[in-house]
């Protein structure tokens, strides 16, 4: 999908950078063509309004929800979903899967540490997306859709203190999963490209989406 008039320079380079890795993904694995191209990850101190930029994100997207236990999580979800449900945008809920049933979530997303409750989620919600985390360091968990392998290039939030895996290494890591792997951490317009030989199926961030996207 080409995105139409309205559209930052930034917001293009990230969508046409995201596409590419879909469709080259899907040509070798069918499971990453009904994948996202592109994942929107909220946080509480750096996204205040996430729905704002859900709304416009374009069709075909997902926004992963990471409330962290926030008092306001279930209005925030709601918030999220109004603006995704019509928009042919995925919504997802970082590890809750009782807040991602209030809301009627597309998908439950989960930290490394909780992949092992995939198996049981995957039973229980046979048509949810379910993505988790992974850094690579150990065997890439099954019962998923996706990984998100990270951080690939020098990031924020609670990767600052990680080292950057680097194109190189994460290319490895990809080859080497059975799943297919979305890049995120550090993700920006100007390197998004440089992730195109990876063999990702799409790219994730948290500011460099919400700036983008406004």
């Amino acid at each position: 999908m080409i995105l139409p008039a309205g559209y930052s320079d930034d917001a293009r380079a990230i969508w046409n950078a995201a596409t590419a890795l879909n469709r080259a993904a899907a040509a070798v694995s069918p499971a990453a063509a009904a994948l996202p191209p592109m994942l929107f990850f909220t946080d509480p101190d750096r996204t205040l309004r996430p729905w704002e930029t859900a709304a416009r994100l374009p069709a075909g997207s997902a926004v992963i929800y990471r409330a962290f236990g926030a008092s306001d999580a279930v209005e925030t979800g709601h918030r999220l979903r109004e603006a995704t449900v019509d928009r042919g945008v995925k919504l997802l809920v970082g590890l809750d899967p009782d807040l991602a049933e209030a809301i009627d979530a597309d998908g439950l997303h989960m930290p490394e540490r909780a992949v092992e409750q995939a198996a049981r989620i995957r039973s229980d919600r046979p048509g949810w997306i379910l993505t988790a985390a992974w850094h690579g360091s150990s065997p890439a968990p099954e019962d998923l859709n996706a990984l998100i392998l990270s951080p690939v290039f020098p990031a924020g939030g609670a990767s600052a203190g990680k080292p950057a895996l680097g194109i190189t290494a994460f290319e490895q890591h990809v080859k080497a999963a059975r799943l297919p792997v979305y890049a995120l951490g550090g993700v920006t317009p100007d390197n998004a490209a440089t992730l195109a030989h990876t063999r990702a199926c799409g790219l994730a961030a948290v500011n460099a989406i919400q700036s983008a996207f406004r």
